[in-house]
């Protein structure tokens, strides 16, 4: 193993932020980026060795590779954060486009949202049932859903999310609105008891890869889709029709107060799926 991918391990080892999917995709990316700067020439380098040169480097092979610009935005992330811990924020521009990536384009109106239906009666394992039902009826994410204690959870009108279980560590509430969801909590309490729905004599790790087995073994794919399910169910809810990404209005259909309705609508739906910046709804809602 060379200096860098050394250093750079290290690095990740001492700086635990995010979940433990976030820190695994961060090493990995940063493992890759190692290699790439190794082959573009630049040796015998360590993590507080980082220049402006070697990020032009790596944007200029990612681009030459045709990558996304959802791509770009997820590798420039990892050097951003290389970058902060090594007390050298400044050597990449806070705005994408001064290195030549494009925006990333969120939003199609298409309806990405997903249905468990009879699939569920195909998955064997109880806790991926249970983790796919909370999916479902709460709008979570797969790692949320795994990592689920019931005991600690369920505050009577609403759910708390611990920053151990979530994406960038954030703490969050959804509340319990319907009955579903009630019943629901109510299974996974007596699955689980005190625990979590992690087998006792499972690593989240090994329990995600059971997940992730048993999902394509009954034909479940793309089960991020249960969140965009849940977040166009909460918008009729929430202003009584439905959203444009499941054939409702679009915003420019709208009335004056119609558009309040939809912006409050919108921001209770983005903080109870876990999202800082409101306009990231639209990509489960559509505009």
């Amino acid at each position: 193993m060379d200096d860098l991918t050394y250093t750079l391990r290290q690095l990740c080892q001492r700086n635990r932020d995010g979940s433990h999917a976030t820190q695994a995709d961060r090493q990995r990316g940063l493992t890759l980026v190692a290699r790439q700067l190794r082959e573009a020439g630049f040796r015998q380098m360590r993590a507080p060795s980082l220049k402006g040169k070697h990020v032009e480097a790596l944007v200029a092979r990612w681009q030459a590779e045709g990558l996304s610009a959802g791509t770009l935005k997820n590798r420039l992330a990892h050097l951003r954060w290389w970058a902060e811990k090594i007390g050298k924020p400044g050597i990449i521009p806070s705005d994408n486009t001064q290195l030549g990536i494009p925006e990333r384009r969120y939003v199609t109106n298409e309806n990405k949202a997903r249905e468990l239906g009879d699939a569920l009666d195909k998955v064997n394992d109880p806790y991926v049932r249970m983790s796919l039902a909370l999916q479902a009826v709460f709008g979570l994410r797969r790692e949320e859903a795994i990592k689920f204690q019931p005991r600690y959870a369920d505050r009577g009108d609403h759910i708390a999310l611990k920053g151990s279980w979530t994406k960038g560590g954030r703490e969050r509430t959804v509340l319990i609105t319907t009955p579903e969801q009630r019943a629901v909590l109510d299974q996974a309490h007596q699955l689980t008891g005190a625990g979590s729905l992690i087998p006792a004599h499972k690593t989240f790790i090994q329990q995600r890869h059971t997940y992730d087995g048993q999902c394509k073994a009954a034909g479940l794919s793309h089960m991020h889709g249960l969140r965009h399910r849940y977040a166009q169910a909460r918008y009729e809810v929430l202003t009584g029709w439905k959203a444009p990404a499941a054939g409702g209005p679009t915003r420019q259909a709208l009335t004056s107060t119609m558009r309040i309705q939809d912006q409050t609508a919108r921001q209770t739906i983005s903080r109870e799926l876990g999202h800082e910046r409101p306009a990231i709804a639209a990509v489960y809602l559509g505009r």
